[in-house]
Protein backbone atom coordinates (compact mmCIF):
# COMPACT_ATOMS: atom_id res chain seq x y z
CA UNK A 1 0.00 0.00 0.00
CA UNK A 2 1.18 3.65 -1.03
CA UNK A 3 1.98 6.34 1.79
CA UNK A 4 0.38 9.11 1.03
CA UNK A 5 2.89 11.94 0.41
CA UNK A 6 1.26 15.15 0.27
CA UNK A 7 2.90 18.37 -1.91
CA UNK A 8 4.16 21.23 -0.34
CA UNK A 9 0.91 23.38 -0.20
CA UNK A 10 -1.14 20.72 1.13
CA UNK A 11 1.59 20.07 3.83
CA UNK A 12 1.42 23.97 4.97
CA UNK A 13 -1.69 24.47 4.52
CA UNK A 14 -2.45 21.14 7.14
CA UNK A 15 0.47 22.48 9.11
CA UNK A 16 -1.15 25.80 9.69
CA UNK A 17 -4.61 24.55 10.11
CA UNK A 18 -3.16 22.04 12.96
CA UNK A 19 -1.24 24.79 14.61
CA UNK A 20 -3.82 26.97 14.16
CA UNK A 21 -6.71 24.27 16.10
CA UNK A 22 -3.95 23.16 18.68
CA UNK A 23 -3.39 26.81 19.77
CA UNK A 24 -7.26 28.05 19.40
CA UNK A 25 -8.36 25.55 21.08
CA UNK A 26 -6.43 25.58 23.64
CA UNK A 27 -6.47 29.25 24.63
CA UNK A 28 -10.46 28.33 24.16
CA UNK A 29 -9.91 25.58 26.74
CA UNK A 30 -8.06 28.64 29.18
CA UNK A 31 -10.74 31.17 28.35
CA UNK A 32 -13.44 28.79 29.23
CA UNK A 33 -11.79 27.63 32.57
CA UNK A 34 -11.26 31.19 33.67
CA UNK A 35 -14.49 32.05 33.13
CA UNK A 36 -16.28 29.05 34.44
CA UNK A 37 -14.24 29.55 38.03
CA UNK A 38 -15.30 33.34 37.72
CA UNK A 39 -18.72 32.53 37.20
CA UNK A 40 -19.04 29.78 39.51
CA UNK A 41 -17.55 32.02 42.73
CA UNK A 42 -19.77 34.75 41.54
CA UNK A 43 -22.19 32.58 41.73
CA UNK A 44 -21.06 31.22 45.58
CA UNK A 45 -20.22 34.35 46.73
CA UNK A 46 -24.02 36.05 45.73
CA UNK A 47 -25.84 32.71 47.44
CA UNK A 48 -23.58 33.12 50.64
CA UNK A 49 -24.25 37.00 50.85
CA UNK A 50 -28.13 35.90 50.57
CA UNK A 51 -27.92 33.42 53.30
CA UNK A 52 -25.72 35.66 55.17
CA UNK A 53 -28.77 38.40 54.42
CA UNK A 54 -31.55 35.88 55.28
CA UNK A 55 -29.92 34.37 58.58
CA UNK A 56 -29.70 38.03 59.90
CA UNK A 57 -33.50 38.82 58.78
CA UNK A 58 -34.75 35.56 60.45
CA UNK A 59 -32.78 36.52 64.06
CA UNK A 60 -34.61 39.82 63.92
CA UNK A 61 -38.17 38.51 62.82
CA UNK A 62 -37.63 36.15 65.60
CA UNK A 63 -36.84 38.67 68.13
CA UNK A 64 -39.96 41.30 67.01
CA UNK A 65 -41.92 38.15 66.99
CA UNK A 66 -44.89 38.53 69.68
CA UNK A 67 -45.47 34.36 69.18
CA UNK A 68 -45.05 31.79 71.93
CA UNK A 69 -41.70 29.99 71.46
CA UNK A 70 -43.57 26.97 70.17
CA UNK A 71 -44.67 28.98 67.20
CA UNK A 72 -40.79 30.30 66.22
CA UNK A 73 -40.40 27.41 63.68
CA UNK A 74 -43.99 28.45 62.20
CA UNK A 75 -42.54 32.28 61.82
CA UNK A 76 -39.74 31.29 60.52
CA UNK A 77 -41.33 29.46 58.05
CA UNK A 78 -43.63 32.09 57.41
CA UNK A 79 -40.80 34.50 56.41
CA UNK A 80 -38.85 32.40 54.31
CA UNK A 81 -42.12 31.57 52.55
CA UNK A 82 -42.20 35.20 51.50
CA UNK A 83 -38.88 34.49 49.54
CA UNK A 84 -39.92 33.77 46.06
CA UNK A 85 -38.29 31.36 43.84
CA UNK A 86 -36.06 30.19 47.04
CA UNK A 87 -35.98 26.62 47.76
CA UNK A 88 -35.27 26.03 51.67
CA UNK A 89 -34.90 23.69 54.73
CA UNK A 90 -35.23 23.77 58.46
CA UNK A 91 -33.55 21.43 60.70
CA UNK A 92 -33.92 22.01 64.30
CA UNK A 93 -32.55 20.14 67.24
CA UNK A 94 -33.85 22.59 70.25
CA UNK A 95 -36.51 20.72 71.85
CA UNK A 96 -38.07 24.51 72.68
CA UNK A 97 -38.35 26.15 69.10
CA UNK A 98 -40.70 22.89 68.51
CA UNK A 99 -40.38 19.28 66.81
CA UNK A 100 -36.78 18.19 66.09
CA UNK A 101 -35.24 16.97 62.89
CA UNK A 102 -34.45 12.67 62.67
CA UNK A 103 -31.92 10.72 61.87
CA UNK A 104 -32.84 8.56 58.76
CA UNK A 105 -30.95 6.21 56.64
CA UNK A 106 -29.71 8.99 53.98
CA UNK A 107 -29.08 11.98 57.02
CA UNK A 108 -31.06 14.00 59.05
CA UNK A 109 -34.58 14.97 57.96
CA UNK A 110 -35.90 18.65 57.92
CA UNK A 111 -39.14 19.77 60.11
CA UNK A 112 -39.70 21.95 57.48
CA UNK A 113 -39.32 23.40 54.16
CA UNK A 114 -38.23 21.26 51.16
CA UNK A 115 -38.06 17.86 52.52
CA UNK A 116 -34.58 16.06 52.72
CA UNK A 117 -32.67 14.28 53.45
CA UNK A 118 -29.50 16.60 54.13
CA UNK A 119 -25.81 14.67 54.59
CA UNK A 120 -25.36 13.79 58.20
CA UNK A 121 -21.65 15.16 58.38
CA UNK A 122 -22.77 18.34 56.52
CA UNK A 123 -25.42 19.21 59.16
CA UNK A 124 -22.95 17.87 62.22
CA UNK A 125 -20.52 20.47 60.67
CA UNK A 126 -22.73 23.30 60.76
CA UNK A 127 -24.03 22.27 64.34
CA UNK A 128 -20.99 22.49 65.71
CA UNK A 129 -20.31 26.20 63.99
CA UNK A 130 -22.19 28.99 65.43
CA UNK A 131 -21.36 31.83 62.67
CA UNK A 132 -19.78 29.79 59.84
CA UNK A 133 -21.53 28.71 56.77
CA UNK A 134 -21.24 25.11 55.43
CA UNK A 135 -21.53 25.00 51.53
CA UNK A 136 -21.23 22.33 49.06
CA UNK A 137 -22.70 21.27 45.83
CA UNK A 138 -25.56 18.59 45.83
CA UNK A 139 -27.60 16.24 43.33
CA UNK A 140 -31.32 17.56 44.02
CA UNK A 141 -34.04 15.99 42.29
CA UNK A 142 -31.50 14.71 39.23
CA UNK A 143 -29.73 18.35 38.71
CA UNK A 144 -26.89 19.72 40.30
CA UNK A 145 -27.74 22.40 43.31
CA UNK A 146 -25.77 25.01 45.92
CA UNK A 147 -26.28 23.78 49.59
CA UNK A 148 -26.08 26.49 51.89
CA UNK A 149 -26.34 26.01 55.75
CA UNK A 150 -25.93 27.36 58.87
CA UNK A 151 -27.33 28.48 62.29
CA UNK A 152 -29.87 30.60 62.52
CA UNK A 153 -30.25 30.05 66.31
CA UNK A 154 -28.94 27.77 68.69
CA UNK A 155 -30.32 24.40 67.65
CA UNK A 156 -31.92 25.12 64.43
CA UNK A 157 -30.02 24.99 61.00
CA UNK A 158 -31.12 27.34 58.44
CA UNK A 159 -30.62 25.60 54.75
CA UNK A 160 -31.12 27.20 51.64
CA UNK A 161 -30.84 25.05 48.51
CA UNK A 162 -29.91 27.59 45.10
CA UNK A 163 -29.96 25.86 41.52
CA UNK A 164 -27.22 26.34 39.21
CA UNK A 165 -29.40 26.90 36.21
CA UNK A 166 -28.28 30.40 35.72
CA UNK A 167 -24.57 29.63 36.42
CA UNK A 168 -24.84 26.77 33.63
CA UNK A 169 -26.61 28.64 31.39
CA UNK A 170 -24.30 31.24 31.16
CA UNK A 171 -21.28 28.46 31.54
CA UNK A 172 -23.38 27.30 28.26
CA UNK A 173 -23.18 30.64 26.68
CA UNK A 174 -19.41 31.39 26.72
CA UNK A 175 -18.92 27.73 25.68
CA UNK A 176 -21.13 28.77 22.26
CA UNK A 177 -19.23 32.37 22.15
CA UNK A 178 -16.29 30.68 22.45
CA UNK A 179 -16.58 27.61 20.30
CA UNK A 180 -17.92 30.60 17.52
CA UNK A 181 -14.93 32.33 18.17
CA UNK A 182 -12.56 29.61 17.89
CA UNK A 183 -14.33 28.60 14.59
CA UNK A 184 -13.97 31.50 12.85
CA UNK A 185 -10.04 31.93 14.45
CA UNK A 186 -9.55 28.70 12.88
CA UNK A 187 -11.31 29.12 9.22
CA UNK A 188 -9.29 32.69 8.92
CA UNK A 189 -6.16 30.94 9.47
CA UNK A 190 -6.55 27.99 7.28
CA UNK A 191 -7.75 30.97 4.42
CA UNK A 192 -4.08 32.46 5.52
CA UNK A 193 -2.55 29.42 5.39
CA UNK A 194 -3.93 28.91 2.18
CA UNK A 195 -2.75 32.36 1.05
CA UNK A 196 0.73 31.84 2.38
CA UNK A 197 0.87 28.51 0.56
CA UNK A 198 0.34 29.43 -2.61
CA UNK A 199 2.93 32.39 -2.44
CA UNK A 200 5.08 30.06 -1.21
CA UNK A 201 4.01 27.27 -3.91
CA UNK A 202 4.87 30.12 -6.09
CA UNK A 203 8.22 31.46 -5.08
CA UNK A 204 9.20 27.53 -4.94
CA UNK A 205 7.52 27.40 -8.69
CA UNK A 206 9.56 29.91 -9.90
CA UNK A 207 12.75 28.86 -8.47
CA UNK A 208 12.50 25.43 -9.42
CA UNK A 209 11.51 27.34 -13.00
CA UNK A 210 14.94 29.00 -12.99
CA UNK A 211 16.82 25.66 -12.17
CA UNK A 212 15.29 23.67 -15.20
CA UNK A 213 15.71 26.91 -17.36
CA UNK A 214 19.84 26.88 -15.98
CA UNK A 215 20.16 23.18 -16.48
CA UNK A 216 18.86 23.78 -20.26
CA UNK A 217 21.67 25.89 -20.74
CA UNK A 218 20.35 29.44 -20.15
CA UNK A 219 23.44 30.45 -18.03
CA UNK A 220 22.38 34.27 -17.72
CA UNK A 221 19.41 32.85 -15.68
CA UNK A 222 18.87 35.06 -12.18
CA UNK A 223 16.59 34.86 -9.98
CA UNK A 224 14.82 38.10 -8.63
CA UNK A 225 16.10 38.60 -4.64
CA UNK A 226 13.48 39.90 -2.33
CA UNK A 227 13.30 40.99 1.11
CA UNK A 228 15.29 39.40 3.43
CA UNK A 229 13.86 36.09 3.81
CA UNK A 230 15.06 32.41 3.76
CA UNK A 231 13.64 32.73 -0.14
CA UNK A 232 16.01 35.46 -0.74
CA UNK A 233 18.92 33.54 0.60
CA UNK A 234 17.75 31.03 -1.83
CA UNK A 235 17.65 33.24 -4.43
CA UNK A 236 21.31 34.80 -3.67
CA UNK A 237 22.98 31.21 -3.68
CA UNK A 238 21.03 30.56 -6.81
CA UNK A 239 22.16 33.37 -8.64
CA UNK A 240 25.95 32.84 -6.71
CA UNK A 241 26.04 29.19 -8.08
CA UNK A 242 24.64 30.13 -11.51
CA UNK A 243 27.51 32.72 -11.94
CA UNK A 244 30.47 30.72 -10.66
CA UNK A 245 28.30 27.85 -13.11
CA UNK A 246 28.86 30.41 -16.42
CA UNK A 247 32.06 31.20 -14.75
CA UNK A 248 33.18 27.89 -15.01
CA UNK A 249 31.75 26.58 -18.10
CA UNK A 250 33.42 29.87 -19.85
CA UNK A 251 36.68 29.24 -18.41
CA UNK A 252 36.21 25.33 -19.49
CA UNK A 253 34.74 26.75 -23.17
CA UNK A 254 38.34 29.00 -23.58
CA UNK A 255 40.76 26.38 -21.77
CA UNK A 256 39.39 23.62 -24.53
CA UNK A 257 39.36 26.31 -27.42
CA UNK A 258 43.19 27.31 -25.99
CA UNK A 259 44.02 23.47 -26.11
CA UNK A 260 42.60 23.21 -29.88
CA UNK A 261 44.22 26.39 -30.45
CA UNK A 262 47.86 24.86 -28.50
CA UNK A 263 47.56 21.43 -30.59
CA UNK A 264 47.33 23.22 -34.18
CA UNK A 265 50.10 25.79 -33.02
CA UNK A 266 52.44 22.88 -32.12
CA UNK A 267 51.28 20.92 -35.10
CA UNK A 268 52.51 24.03 -36.94
CA UNK A 269 55.69 24.84 -34.88
CA UNK A 270 56.63 21.36 -35.59
CA UNK A 271 56.22 21.03 -39.22
CA UNK A 272 58.85 23.49 -40.23
CA UNK A 273 62.03 21.59 -38.58
CA UNK A 274 60.64 18.15 -39.29
CA UNK A 275 60.65 19.48 -42.66
CA UNK A 276 64.00 20.59 -42.48
CA UNK A 277 65.36 17.91 -40.36
CA UNK A 278 63.92 15.20 -43.49
CA UNK A 279 65.59 17.48 -46.05
CA UNK A 280 68.81 17.83 -44.21
CA UNK A 281 69.03 14.14 -43.54
CA UNK A 282 68.47 13.32 -46.94
CA UNK A 283 71.17 15.62 -48.05
CA UNK A 284 73.42 13.79 -46.21
CA UNK A 285 74.33 11.70 -49.16
CA UNK A 286 75.51 14.69 -51.28
CA UNK A 287 77.91 17.18 -51.89
CA UNK A 288 76.18 19.60 -49.02
CA UNK A 289 76.84 16.80 -46.31
CA UNK A 290 78.53 19.46 -43.96
CA UNK A 291 75.60 22.06 -44.60
CA UNK A 292 73.03 19.58 -43.91
CA UNK A 293 74.53 18.51 -40.79
CA UNK A 294 74.80 22.03 -39.42
CA UNK A 295 70.83 21.97 -40.09
CA UNK A 296 70.30 18.99 -38.41
CA UNK A 297 71.63 19.95 -35.27
CA UNK A 298 70.33 23.71 -35.23
CA UNK A 299 66.76 22.25 -36.03
CA UNK A 300 67.39 19.61 -33.64
CA UNK A 301 68.06 22.22 -30.20
CA UNK A 302 65.25 24.22 -31.38
CA UNK A 303 63.19 20.93 -31.53
CA UNK A 304 64.51 20.36 -28.34
CA UNK A 305 63.91 23.78 -26.83
CA UNK A 306 60.14 23.84 -27.89
CA UNK A 307 59.63 20.82 -26.65
CA UNK A 308 60.77 21.52 -22.92
CA UNK A 309 58.80 24.45 -23.32
CA UNK A 310 55.61 22.44 -24.12
CA UNK A 311 56.84 20.29 -21.20
CA UNK A 312 56.73 22.99 -18.81
CA UNK A 313 53.47 24.02 -20.06
CA UNK A 314 51.97 20.52 -19.54
CA UNK A 315 52.93 20.59 -15.87
CA UNK A 316 51.45 24.38 -15.56
CA UNK A 317 48.26 22.89 -16.49
CA UNK A 318 48.43 19.66 -14.57
CA UNK A 319 49.73 21.57 -11.37
CA UNK A 320 52.35 19.41 -11.30
CA UNK A 321 54.80 21.99 -11.52
CA UNK A 322 57.45 21.84 -9.08
CA UNK A 323 58.05 25.05 -6.62
CA UNK A 324 61.18 25.05 -3.88
CA UNK A 325 60.89 28.73 -2.64
CA UNK A 326 63.63 29.83 -0.78
CA UNK A 327 65.49 33.75 0.21
CA UNK A 328 66.48 35.30 -3.13
CA UNK A 329 68.38 38.42 -3.82
CA UNK A 330 66.74 39.65 -7.48
CA UNK A 331 69.35 42.35 -7.95
CA UNK A 332 72.03 39.15 -8.02
CA UNK A 333 69.66 37.44 -10.18
CA UNK A 334 69.27 39.91 -12.58
CA UNK A 335 72.94 40.63 -12.87
CA UNK A 336 73.52 36.40 -13.56
CA UNK A 337 70.65 37.00 -16.38
CA UNK A 338 72.37 39.62 -17.97
CA UNK A 339 75.74 37.76 -17.87
CA UNK A 340 74.20 34.86 -19.42
CA UNK A 341 72.59 36.70 -22.19
CA UNK A 342 75.93 38.52 -22.52
CA UNK A 343 74.07 41.70 -23.35
CA UNK A 344 75.23 45.11 -22.25
CA UNK A 345 72.37 45.99 -20.39
CA UNK A 346 72.86 48.25 -16.21
CA UNK A 347 70.77 47.14 -13.78
CA UNK A 348 69.60 49.82 -11.04
CA UNK A 349 67.90 48.85 -7.61
CA UNK A 350 66.51 50.41 -5.12
CA UNK A 351 65.42 49.06 -1.81
CA UNK A 352 65.25 46.01 -0.55
CA UNK A 353 65.80 42.75 -3.52
CA UNK A 354 65.18 39.35 -1.36
CA UNK A 355 62.30 38.10 -1.52
CA UNK A 356 61.32 34.19 -0.86
CA UNK A 357 60.95 32.08 -4.42
CA UNK A 358 61.88 29.59 -6.55
CA UNK A 359 65.52 30.27 -7.42
CA UNK A 360 65.22 28.38 -11.01
CA UNK A 361 61.96 29.55 -11.55
CA UNK A 362 62.62 33.50 -10.77
CA UNK A 363 65.50 32.97 -12.94
CA UNK A 364 63.80 31.91 -16.19
CA UNK A 365 60.77 34.96 -15.86
CA UNK A 366 63.82 37.57 -15.70
CA UNK A 367 65.63 35.60 -18.59
CA UNK A 368 62.40 35.60 -20.75
CA UNK A 369 61.54 38.97 -20.04
CA UNK A 370 65.16 40.18 -21.17
CA UNK A 371 65.56 37.71 -23.84
CA UNK A 372 61.85 39.23 -25.58
CA UNK A 373 63.52 42.89 -25.17
CA UNK A 374 66.60 41.71 -26.89
CA UNK A 375 64.86 40.40 -29.72
CA UNK A 376 61.83 41.95 -30.15
CA UNK A 377 62.52 45.80 -29.02
CA UNK A 378 65.78 48.05 -28.95
CA UNK A 379 68.11 49.36 -26.99
CA UNK A 380 68.92 50.69 -24.75
CA UNK A 381 67.24 48.27 -22.46
CA UNK A 382 67.53 48.58 -18.24
CA UNK A 383 66.56 47.18 -15.54
CA UNK A 384 65.17 48.66 -12.45
CA UNK A 385 64.63 46.65 -8.92
CA UNK A 386 62.01 48.33 -6.87
CA UNK A 387 62.20 47.35 -3.25
CA UNK A 388 60.97 50.31 -1.12
CA UNK A 389 57.70 48.24 -0.76
CA UNK A 390 57.46 46.27 2.08
CA UNK A 391 54.16 43.35 0.64
CA UNK A 392 56.68 43.12 -2.68
CA UNK A 393 58.90 43.84 -5.33
CA UNK A 394 58.63 44.98 -8.92
CA UNK A 395 61.55 44.29 -11.41
CA UNK A 396 60.94 46.34 -14.52
CA UNK A 397 62.31 45.39 -17.49
CA UNK A 398 62.79 47.97 -20.17
CA UNK A 399 63.58 48.74 -24.11
CA UNK A 400 63.04 51.32 -26.35
CA UNK A 401 61.80 49.71 -29.74
CA UNK A 402 58.47 50.18 -31.27
CA UNK A 403 56.56 48.96 -28.50
CA UNK A 404 53.88 46.26 -28.36
CA UNK A 405 51.32 46.47 -31.32
CA UNK A 406 47.75 47.46 -29.84
CA UNK A 407 46.63 44.02 -31.42
CA UNK A 408 48.64 42.40 -29.25
CA UNK A 409 47.93 44.09 -25.68
CA UNK A 410 45.19 41.67 -24.25
CA UNK A 411 46.79 38.42 -25.52
CA UNK A 412 50.87 38.70 -25.49
CA UNK A 413 50.51 36.34 -22.68
CA UNK A 414 48.48 33.52 -24.71
CA UNK A 415 50.65 30.62 -25.63
CA UNK A 416 52.31 30.44 -29.57
CA UNK A 417 51.47 34.63 -29.71
CA UNK A 418 53.99 36.43 -31.89
CA UNK A 419 54.10 39.38 -33.51
CA UNK A 420 54.98 40.16 -37.26
CA UNK A 421 58.78 40.50 -36.80
CA UNK A 422 58.76 37.43 -34.12
CA UNK A 423 56.64 35.13 -36.57
CA UNK A 424 60.09 35.60 -38.93
CA UNK A 425 62.38 34.66 -36.39
CA UNK A 426 63.74 31.07 -34.13
CA UNK A 427 60.94 31.77 -31.19
CA UNK A 428 58.36 29.78 -30.27
CA UNK A 429 55.61 32.33 -29.05
CA UNK A 430 56.20 30.30 -25.14
CA UNK A 431 58.76 31.98 -23.72
CA UNK A 432 56.16 35.24 -22.16
CA UNK A 433 53.25 32.33 -21.27
CA UNK A 434 56.20 30.70 -19.33
CA UNK A 435 57.06 33.84 -17.66
CA UNK A 436 53.16 34.95 -16.81
CA UNK A 437 52.67 31.45 -15.27
CA UNK A 438 56.19 31.31 -13.07
CA UNK A 439 54.84 34.77 -12.20
CA UNK A 440 51.38 33.46 -11.10
CA UNK A 441 52.64 30.24 -9.19
CA UNK A 442 54.55 32.97 -7.05
CA UNK A 443 51.47 34.98 -6.40
CA UNK A 444 52.54 37.49 -8.39
CA UNK A 445 51.95 38.70 -11.80
CA UNK A 446 53.42 40.53 -14.55
CA UNK A 447 52.39 43.96 -16.41
CA UNK A 448 52.72 45.58 -19.44
CA UNK A 449 53.07 48.88 -20.45
CA UNK A 450 54.29 51.34 -23.44
CA UNK A 451 55.93 54.37 -22.62
CA UNK A 452 57.62 55.06 -25.49
CA UNK A 453 59.16 51.28 -26.36
CA UNK A 454 57.84 48.09 -24.30
CA UNK A 455 58.26 47.74 -20.24
CA UNK A 456 57.09 44.47 -18.69
CA UNK A 457 57.17 44.41 -15.00
CA UNK A 458 57.57 41.53 -12.29
CA UNK A 459 55.67 41.95 -9.20
CA UNK A 460 56.68 39.24 -6.49
CA UNK A 461 55.53 39.02 -3.40
CA UNK A 462 58.35 39.26 -0.63
CA UNK A 463 56.62 35.64 0.56
CA UNK A 464 54.45 33.24 -1.06
CA UNK A 465 51.92 30.81 0.30
CA UNK A 466 52.12 28.14 -1.71
CA UNK A 467 53.70 25.37 -0.01
CA UNK A 468 56.62 23.50 -1.91
CA UNK A 469 55.48 20.21 -3.05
Amino acid sequence: MRRWHPGLRTSIVLTVIAITVAATGTMALLSYQLQQTEIRERFKAAAKADFGSDRQQIHQWLVNSRSTEQSKLDSVGEYLNGRLALDWSILNFNASLGPQSSLGPGGYVPVSGRPGPFDRSRVEEARAKETATVDYNDIVDGSLHYIVMGQAEPGMILVEIYSTEIADRQLARVRLELTAAAAGVILVGSLLGLLAARRIQRRVRVAAGAARTLGSGALDTRLPVQGRDEFADLAGSFNSMAQRLGESIEELRRKDEQQRQFVADVAHDLRTPMAVLIAASDGLDGPERERSAELIGTQTRRLSALVEDLLEMSRFDAGAAEFRPEPVDLQALCVDVVEMVGADIPVAASGDGVVTGDPRRLHTIVRNLVSNALHHGAPPITITIDGTAEPEVRVAVRDHGPGLPPELGSKVFDRFVRGDRSRRGEGSGLGLAIAYENAVLHGGRIEVTSPGGAEFTLVVPRSTAIDPD
